[in-house]
């Protein structure tokens, strides 16, 4: 442990806040006994913790949606949401967070109950500070990183979500192991950063991370792209050829969209996953593999089975460990994290001046239904960046890349204003600018439509042929 750091103490909402450092490893502390509340935390962060500390099952479950802790410290007997009640409260959420419950009142029959329900740490007040420090620091092993190792494994994720940092503790997690995965999620919603990340995380960070996007290749190459082929085995195969499985040797093998794979190659791959080992297309001897698999699709892998498209033994030897990947429309407060980071990379790339969005293009970019992602995001800012000419992004820019033809989002009475000053620019370059005309063709008498063309700054003479 390093020197006890210099602590910082902030109020927010009536939480008290202690914070080492940035780096520090998080721990949300929960009592309803403001004295010991006090004591724990000073405890806590002398040993180099950044504490969080509430004074009830309630304000600990508002916390959690704010910030995701490692670990959670927890009083038994609390008024309101008890100690036990609020481990269950939070394993809905996260199902990976560790729980260390602190009592008063403890007895064996409690704390096998709650160890039985999945309870890390069950500890009897009073209780010795090296006891609970050690405790902790035994459940952070298990928990996500702390903020620190964000430029490691996971540095390509850029996120303030709560369902990202719980789908990071499970992935995080997972990649101790070698069980197959299946990341499941729509499509750039960032399915291949997960597997990335996982890749990092595991032993096998030090070899290859091989991804091919098995509904991207024609059938009749994707086996040959897999497995490897023998000279002369089909027509074109001019010399052996090393498959993917070989190339991830000892690494990760990314299978993407394997819901598109086709039948016949599905049986062949699920043979490889059984015997840990690949045949070379044209020839008669298997070869042994060391290769974890992490899969992903868009699609759902069950109705492809009901619909005997998809292998259903194959689907239990991909799908060990699911990781869902939330939309972008369900974690919106990433957009800005987001969208701020691929401006800055932008505009470097294309040596552009823009630093900022105006505050009406980020609410254009937070209320935007985003159907493709963060890849559609990161389209939208690039087409921004492109066309930008000033130092802060405008409203305009914004919208003109998310293509505003969806205008399910946009206020009625902007709504109704774009379609009667389109609607009236289209009439008058059909007549012309001639105003009788075009009055008659908006079933409008000639007063009532000078006043449309008024609330829009239209002039007729702008429309009539030049002379």
């Amino acid at each position: 442990m390093n020197p006890a750091p210099r602590l910082r103490a902030s109020y927010v909402n009536g939480v008290r806040t202690m914070k080492a450092n940035e780096d520090s490893p998080r721990v949300l502390l929960v009592d309803d006994d403001a004295d010991l509340l006090q004591l724990i935390t000073m405890r806590l962060g002398s040993a180099g913790y950044a504490v969080t500390a509430v004074e009830s099952g309630e304000a600990a479950l508002a916390s959690l949606e704010v910030s995701r802790p490692q670990v959670v410290v927890t009083d038994l007997r609390m008024r309101g949401m008890d100690g036990l009640a609020l481990f269950d409260a939070i394993h809905r959420r996260a199902p990976s967070m560790p729980v260390v419950i602190l009592t008063a009142h403890g007895t064996i029959p409690e704390a096998v109950a709650a160890t039985r329900r999945g309870v890390f740490g069950f500890l009897t007040k009073p209780f010795d500070s090296k006891v609970l420090t050690d405790t902790v620091a035994d459940a952070l092993r298990l928990a996500p990183g702390a903020p620190g190792e964000a430029g490691g494994w996971r540095a390509e994720i850029i996120t303030r979500s709560a369902a990202m940092e719980d789908l990071l503790s499970q992935a995080r997690l997972v990649a101790q192991s070698d069980a197959s995965v299946c990341v499941l999620g729509p499509s750039g919603a960032g399915k291949e950063l997960i597997a990335r990340a996982i890749h990092r995380a595991s032993r096998r960070a030090a070899r290859p991370f091989v991804a091919v996007n098995c509904g991207a290749i024609p059938e009749g190459l994707l086996e040959s792209e897999l497995f490897g082929h023998r000279k002369g085995s089909f027509t074109g195969a001019t010399q052996d050829r090393q498959g993917l499985f070989q190339a991830a040797e000892g690494g990760t093998l990314f299978l993407d969209e394997v819901g598109d794979m086709p039948l016949a190659l599905q049986v062949k791959l699920l043979r490889a996953l059984e015997d840990r080992s690949v045949r070379p297309v044209g020839s008669n001897e298997s070869l042994p593999i060391d290769v974890r698999v992490v899969s992903a699709t868009h699609r759902k892998l069950e109705e492809r089975i009901a619909a005997g498209e998809f292998r259903e033994d194959l689907f239990y030897r991909l799908n060990v460990v699911r990781l869902a990947v939330p939309p972008l429309a369900d974690r919106r407060e990433d957009i800005p994290l987001l969208a701020g980071h691929f401006l800055q990379r932008l505009a470097a790339r294309y040596e552009k001046r823009a630093q900022a969005f105006s505050p009406e293009a980020l609410e254009l970019l937070i209320a935007a239904p985003w159907p493709g992602n963060v890849r559609q995001l990161l389209n939208v800012v690039e087409q921004a960046v492109a066309l930008s000419t000033t130092d802060v992004i405008p409203a305009s820019l914004v919208r003109q890349a998310i293509d505003a033809g969806d205008r399910s989002l946009t206020p009625l009475d902007e709504a109704r204003r774009t379609f009667e000053r389109e609607y009236l620019v289209r009439i008058l370059k059909m007549t012309a600018g001639n105003v009788s005309q075009a009055a008659r063709l908006a079933g409008r008498n000639r007063t009532e439509f000078y006043r449309l063309l008024e609330r829009h700054a239209l002039e007729p003479g702008m429309f009539k042929p030049a002379e």
